[in-house]
């Protein structure tokens, strides 16, 4: 069905970008391009009404042309606008019909600008709002193409006048000197003007001065001013609001690629890509002083819920433990479901008993925390959770003896700089010769930019493994707490100190 102009709120235009048919937002465009011809034609009509007024600076007998024409464009756009909707299906027909739309609107604009008067104002944004407006709305490619055609063809107006070449102008005074010897389509009017002014002048038995020039002068340039300013502001606002309601949009669209990209659709918790990208983030900026402790969590007889309540009420006990979750753990970068029944939670900057009295905390809100399913049937699960914590002196060693497991990267000479492990720039640096006194030199070249790019792969890499080799000491004992009866907290830290589980190893 046909667009309206009720259409151009954000929710609304927002569909419209991303949702839209072709020809419901071409027909959109129509709409826009009615609205600005509307602007055209009150401007004839109030000239014309003012005429005995403004007369002396418009030139009537071209306004009445131009006047029927900008009816004629008016009452064309209007009716693509509902012909455009009649046609969606048919893809060939709204391609010509897109081009058509262009074409003549191209047209009428450059002939609106010749026949207006040169008005950077105007013309600036008729061309590049225009241009992003239809780019918006219709094929970019047809848009481009119009827009370097009507681009040349306004470079062409306004030079060819400069040739001696009479264009139609509706300004009747248009300077601001009085050079009346001068010849140009420029002054042509002014010249007029001035010649009638004279005899007027003369039947009146009056003296034409350069005061009464000068005050026409500054008549003519106000109203010309005022009606450049009438036809582009409205189409300068609008293009502004356009613009800030799409930036909008694609703010908007950024934040729901990233949530979906980022968050677990069950839980609502970050899923464990974004989980495991936050941890090395995290573990790459610990300071002096700080360490580092993760919680891995696993439902007991998670599938018994599942073989009891179905997939249903399963979900349901995993969307209620992830409500447990947020309010024990009020930072939401903090945790986040690692898999089926698991839950990572990273804990920067926090001790080993800190975290042993968090975890503590947590399993027994969650056996505390009545399960409701939809047909009322209540019950209580437990968790068992695994607590390891790095300490930051550890965490040094680690970086300073740590080599890649790959072969080929490990071969690389490494420093430790900023917290991290770095490539030696001088191990990768090219010898060349120099004529240096008539005498042959070598001089190394460093190349920063490569050797850089390496050490922040290798710094990816090492907080990769450092993630992983936490996560799986935790998960160690995780499972120690299970084979001691569920519902258990155990600490990773202790089991390493008695050798029930071995210490983890990093790189090579």
């Amino acid at each position: 069905m046909p667009v309206s102009i009720d259409q151009l709120g954000y929710k609304k235009l927002s569909r419209i970008i991303f949702e839209w048919q072709d020809a419901d937002r071409a027909s959109l465009l129509s709409l826009f391009i009615v609205i600005e011809v509307c602007l055209h034609w009150f401007w004839c009509f109030y000239i014309w009404v003012r005429q005995d007024t403004y007369g002396q600076y418009v030139d009537l007998g071209l306004l009445y042309p131009m006047w029927l024409c900008v009816t004629l464009v008016g009452l064309f756009f209007w009716w693509l606008v509902g012909h455009l909707a009649r046609i969606k299906n048919n893809d060939q027909l709204l391609h010509y019909w897109q081009i058509v739309l262009i074409v003549i609107y191209s047209l009428y604009m450059a002939g609106i600008i010749l026949i207006m008067g040169h008005s950077s104002l105007v013309s600036g944004v008729s061309l590049v709002g225009g241009a992003m407006l239809g780019m918006m709305l219709v094929r970019r490619s047809y848009i481009w193409r119009a827009f370097l055609w009507q681009t040349s063809l306004i470079v062409v107006v306004t030079l060819v006048p400069y040739l001696g070449v009479h264009l139609p102008n509706l300004r009747n005074l248009a300077i601001t000197s009085i050079p009346l010897d001068t010849y140009s389509y420029i002054t042509y009017s002014e010249t007029n003007t001035l010649e009638n002014a004279i005899n007027a002048a003369r039947v009146d038995n009056r003296t034409l001065t350069w005061d009464t020039l000068f005050q026409m002068r500054r008549a003519s340039a106000f109203f010309w001013r005022s009606t450049h300013m009438y036809l582009a502001l409205p189409k300068a606002l609008f293009m502004v609001y356009a613009f800030r309601t799409m930036l909008l949009i694609l703010d908007d669209s950024k934040e729901e690629v990233l949530k979906h990209a980022n968050q677990d659709v069950l839980t609502k918790l970050n899923n464990r890509r974004f989980g495991l990208t936050q941890m090395q983030k995290t573990i790459m900026a610990t300071q002096p002083a700080q360490d580092y402790s993760v919680i891995l969590l696993d439902l007991d007889w998670f599938k018994s819920i599942n073989d009891s309540y179905g997939h249903e009420g399963g979900d349901h006990v995993l969307y209620e433990v992830a409500q447990v979750l947020k309010q024990v753990f009020n930072t939401k970068e903090s945790v986040s479901r690692y898999g089926g029944e698991e839950f990572l939670i990273v804990l920067p900057n926090t001790e080993h008993r800190m975290a042993m009295k968090m975890a503590e905390q947590l399993r027994e809100s969650i056996a505390q925390h009545m399960m409701t399913l939809d047909d009322g049937t209540t019950f209580q699960i437990t968790a068992s959770l695994g607590v390891y914590t790095l300490t930051y002196a550890e965490l040094l060693r680690i970086k300073q003896e740590w080599k890649p497991t790959d072969a080929n990267l490990a071969k690389d000479n490494w420093t430790i700089r900023n917290g991290g492990p770095f490539v030696n720039l001088r191990a990768h640096a090219s010898v060349r010769s120099l004529q240096v006194n008539g005498y042959d030199q070598t001089k190394l070249r460093l190349d920063k930019r490569a050797a850089l790019d390496l050490s922040q792969q290798h710094q990816a890499l090492f907080a990769s493994e450092i993630c992983n080799g936490m996560i799986s000491i935790a998960d160690k004992a995780l499972y120690k707490a299970k084979e001691h009866g569920r519902n258990q907290v155990a600490s990773a830290n202790d089991l390493m100190a008695e050798g029930i589980i071995p210490e983890p190893r990093y790189g090579a």
